[in-house]
């Protein structure tokens, strides 16, 4: 299995992660950590506030998602209109909407390489917690050359970690799937990554608890293709090309788009009073 999604969504400094989750709770309550189902889980379960900030979620909130993007390092327009087509592709089920502005872009993307180089983008809320003078979102070496599906696999995908999203193949099912030593060794080979970066990119689930709703999508835009060479049952997790059903529908129960209200009708009485004024 070829072109497998690297990226690698950034994480704030540690030190940061409490306010951070201050931030994303301020924006919207609904981040709010899931104590009442962690204690009813783990009866002796006490939580540092390293444990809130983990569990707490970074989605923008029900009224959903309006952020300005800006280009670091002057792209075209013709291919700043096309990262900007793909990013608002996910607005087609969800209250969503990308624009572009040259004065203070909440979504600051470059295409920079070397070691802050690849394709990544820091997660929902936290962009908000990065100094202005970096980017939120990496698309390392993006032109109009690139191929039209890569505009689908990876613009898409990193637009999905700025809504919040986190990577689907870290739900507990699907990491159930890997065989940890064989994913050790592809990654460590294939991506340089360490033991540890594996562990922290493949290995370690998502804690359920911080999810709302679908069950585990292994053709999600936001899963990794996993090859079958590392997983249990030799069988491929397929991942995800493009934005699929489920994600969608997932987008769509987080950022739901505003439906139009029906006009109020006439009281007959009021029907009748105008009718007699001619």
């Amino acid at each position: 299995m070829k072109n497998v999604i690297v990226c690698s969504p950034k994480s704030l400094p540690r030190e940061q992660l409490f306010a951070a989750a201050k931030t994303a709770v301020a924006i919207n309550p609904l981040n709010h950590a899931p104590l009442a189902r962690l204690a009813s889980l783990m009866p002796s379960f006490r939580p540092t506030r390293e444990h809130l900030a983990v569990v707490t979620t970074k989605y923008w909130g029900l009224k959903g998602v309006k952020l300005t993007v800006g280009f670091m390092d002057h792209p075209p327009a013709d291919l700043r209109k096309r990262i900007l087509l793909h990013m608002n592709a996910w607005a087609s089920s969800a209250n969503v909407k990308f624009a572009e502005t040259k004065t203070d872009p909440q979504v600051r993307i470059a295409r920079e390489g070397g070691n802050d180089g690849g394709y990544w983008s820091y997660v929902g809320t936290d962009i908000t917690h990065i100094p202005k003078s970096q980017q939120t979102m990496n698309l390392e070496a993006f032109t109009m050359n690139t191929p039209e599906s890569e505009f689908h696999r990876v613009v898409r995908h990193e637009t999905g970690h700025t809504l919040g999203f986190p990577h689907e193949h870290m739900r507990a099912a699907l990491v159930a799937k890997i065989d940890p030593e064989k994913a050790i060794e592809y990654f460590m080979r294939t991506q340089g990554w360490s033991e540890d970066e594996v562990r922290a990119q493949v290995l370690t689930p998502i804690e359920e608890g911080t999810l709302m709703g679908t069950v585990a999508d292994p053709q999600s835009i936001m899963c990794y293709q996993i090859p079958g060479e590392i997983t249990k049952d030799g069988k491929p997790i397929v991942g995800g090309r493009d934005i699929d059903r489920l994600d969608f529908s997932f987008a769509a129960s987080i950022y739901p788009k505003k439906t139009a209200k029906p006009a109020p009708k006439s009281a007959p009485m009021a029907k009748k009073a105008k009718a007699g004024k001619r």
